[in-house]
């Protein structure tokens, strides 16, 4: 018995129950992909792409890392990017962050060790620019869940100004970059306001974002059960 016997039953006993749904699912899948949506995401388990807006296989681009960053120098990044883009012709892009961010928490408070310090240096680039809002808050807490945010917009900012997305604009490619952010203690994702479809659009509607998050209290948008 292998260790990881238990995970190979889970993937047949998965793959079965894909079939009997629907016997030709894995010879379609096999032929090709036609994501609509690229998902960029952070890398925390509790945070299954696919799972959380209900898509299967197939239907959903993804990258993943630590606090859902965006750096205009991670080839990583850039090549799953320019791959949705440019070859599959996504028509979304889903910059998503979660609520309790260990990344983002340990960027707040200098807490990063080892290669990791030198990822969240990034944000902390997104903490430093919005000290002055993060300063107003009256727990550790919110400003955690606030920087989450936060790096949200900044993020979405970072794939807007990329030029991979640039010149799908300026060639009329229709492509939307949005802002989301995932509440792990409900399963609901939460709209940032923001959706922009147009090199135009950048500024301001990420302005207003940012705008409209100093307004509501933090977590404002939380579903409750």
């Amino acid at each position: 018995m292998g260790q990881l016997d238990h995970l190979l039953d889970n993937n047949k006993a998965w793959a079965d129950g894909i079939k009997s749904q629907d016997p030709q699912f894995f010879d379609r899948l096999s032929n090709q992909q036609a994501p609509e949506y690229l998902w960029i995401g952070c890398a925390d388990s509790r945070v299954p792409a696919n799972q959380i807006v209900d898509l299967m296989p197939g239907e959903l681009f993804v990258h993943r890392n630590v606090a859902n960053v965006v750096v205009h120098t991670d080839f990583n990044c850039l090549s799953v990017l320019q791959f949705a883009v440019d070859v599959l012709k996504v028509k979304h892009v889903l910059v998503v962050g979660h609520y309790g961010c260990g990344g983002v928490k340990a960027a707040l408070n200098n807490e990063g060790f080892g290669v990791i310090s030198n990822w969240l240096r990034h944000v902390q680039d997104v903490r430093d620019k919005h000290q002055g809002i993060l300063d107003g808050l009256a727990t550790d807490q919110d400003r955690v869940d606030r920087l989450c945010e936060l790096n949200v917009v900044e993020q979405v900012g970072h794939v807007c100004q990329n030029n991979i997305v640039q010149e799908a604009w300026r060639r009329g490619q229709a492509l939307t970059v949005h802002g989301f952010v995932y509440d792990v203690a409900d399963g609901i994702l939460r709209d940032m306001g923001l959706s922009i479809s147009s090199e135009a659009d950048h500024e301001a509607v990420k302005q207003n974002s940012i705008d409209e998050l100093v307004l509501r209290p933090v977590r404002a948008g939380r579903h409750k059960n």
